[in-house]
């Protein structure tokens, strides 16, 4: 009982304090209690997390092998990569569009977004080439007709040379349940079938083309690497295809393997990412990317990568705020953790500060309109009661019933609690009181 009088005779006091009623009291303490727990709640969930989880590919691909160099130089940041192996692309992208799964970003081949719903993901931007590579025995061929009415393996479901492979061979006129036959020969044992004349070719993408592996097969007696002589139209058909050259000598030197520039056609390996991926980690992977894939090879120039190539999915805001200045001020000057808390902390205050210093600048203004709402009111009544003294008509009994309504008015007036720094106007009231008395003895009423 006794905490509850002591607060409320606080809080009467620091209404009396400010000029402010009770009301106005509690409802500004309620104000700032509000802000200050919005403020603990932007600190808290601003925070930059120091996890993320990334679908890669199958185990032994180049895009497992790229994850564990992202985790690599991760790491030096304190940010934990967590690897979630997959079929391939096509897994990768069911992954990364199905909410029950915990997973942040993912290797997608561009064309196995078309007809998606990806909405809800965005690109952090192309990473790298995926060539289709087309190693068969026989004869050379120039056509992917020529490959009707034979045995073909191109890949597991699910994998991006799959789904490429039907593309271009039903733009061919060849498809399943045709006089094609197509396989799916377990990945270690493709070779081998192709080698032992079990398969007439072998459809792969170039995350599972070693160039020890390439050369194996392009020494094989009548084995040959296909020569896509019309890159440039498939290329132009399927917008998400690129002509690729392998060039003369780039498998070996030596024996100037292959003999002439090949023609090769292949998506790009897409970074894509949940658009709930905060900024910080956006511009973390960007980073640990620029450092795995600038490097040039077989099929891409030096620097040429990671690159906002828009596709079917749009390029992320972050991500193109990356490619045009870089990493953000804080996150390129300080450690990640310092960059993430001073970052948190600029979350919670500058939007305090937008509000807090208009509102500041403004409470002035609007707590003197609130004083001089209590003075200037009773001016107008002052007016009219002097006004009615002039009144030619009245007479004595008109003038004391005035001087009563005067007195009344001062009585009022003087239990008006004014803060001193607004003095001014309230004795300023008081005198002009007193002035309108002098005014009204001084009147000659009617006899």
């Amino acid at each position: 009982m006794n905490l509850k009088n002591n607060l409320t005779k606080t809080l009467q006091r620091f209404g009396l304090f400010y000029g402010q009623s009770m009301t106005l009291t509690i409802g500004l303490i309620l104000f700032i209690g509000v802000a200050m727990v919005f403020a603990v709640f932007l600190f808290i969930n601003s925070a930059a997390p120091d996890t993320l989880t990334i679908a890669s590919g199958p185990p032994g691909s180049t895009s497992q092998k790229n994850a564990e160099k992202y985790k690599a130089i991760l790491a030096k940041e304190g940010i934990t990569l967590k690897i979630l192996p997959s079929e391939g692309s096509a897994d990768n992208l069911k992954k990364l569009l199905d909410p029950k799964i915990n997973v942040d970003v993912g290797f997608v081949l561009g064309g196995d977004m078309t007809g998606i719903n990806t909405g809800k993901l965005m690109s952090l931007g192309s990473v790298a080439y995926q060539p289709l590579m087309i190693f068969y025995r026989g004869k050379p061929k120039t056509l992917l007709s020529a490959f009707s009415g034979q045995q073909l393996d191109i890949g597991q479901d699910g994998s991006g040379s799959k789904a490429i492979a039907l593309t271009l061979l039903k733009a061919n006129g060849i498809e399943p349940g045709g006089d094609t036959s197509f396989v799916s020969t377990p990945e270690k044992e493709s070779v081998k079938a192709l080698i032992d004349g079990r398969i007439d070719a072998l459809f792969m993408m170039g995350d599972s083309s070693s160039t020890d592996l390439m050369k194996q097969l392009i020494h094989t007696p009548n084995i040959n690497l296909f020569n896509m002589v019309q890159a440039d139209g498939y290329s132009r058909r399927f917008n998400y295809l690129n002509k690729l050259i392998l060039p003369e000598g780039a498998i070996d030197f030596g024996k100037n393997v292959p003999a002439e520039d090949l023609y090769l056609v292949g998506p790009t390996v897409e970074l894509i990412a949940r658009e709930s991926l905060h900024p910080a980690l956006s511009d973390a992977l960007l980073e640990a990317a620029r450092e795995v894939h600038s490097t040039p090879n077989m099929f891409r120039k030096r620097g040429e990568f990671p690159a906002p190539l828009e596709h079917d999915i749009r390029i992320s805001p972050d991500a193109a705020r990356f490619y045009a200045t870089g990493k953000s001020f804080l996150y390129r000057t300080f450690p990640f953790w310092v960059a993430s808390l001073v970052s948190r902390i600029l979350a919670a205050v500058v939007p305090l500060a937008l509000l807090l210093i208009p509102g500041l600048k403004l409470a002035p203004a609007i707590y003197r309109l609130r004083v001089q709402s209590r003075i200037y009111p009773w001016y107008k009544t002052l007016l009219e009661l002097e006004r009615d003294a002039f009144d030619p008509a009245i007479d004595k009994k008109g003038i004391e019933q005035l001087l009563l309504k005067l007195d009344n008015i001062e009585h009022k007036v003087n239990k008006i609690k004014i803060p001193a720094s607004f003095g001014d106007l309230f004795y300023s009231l008081r005198g002009h009181i007193g002035f309108v008395r002098n005014q009204l003895l001084s009147v000659k009423p009617r006899a």
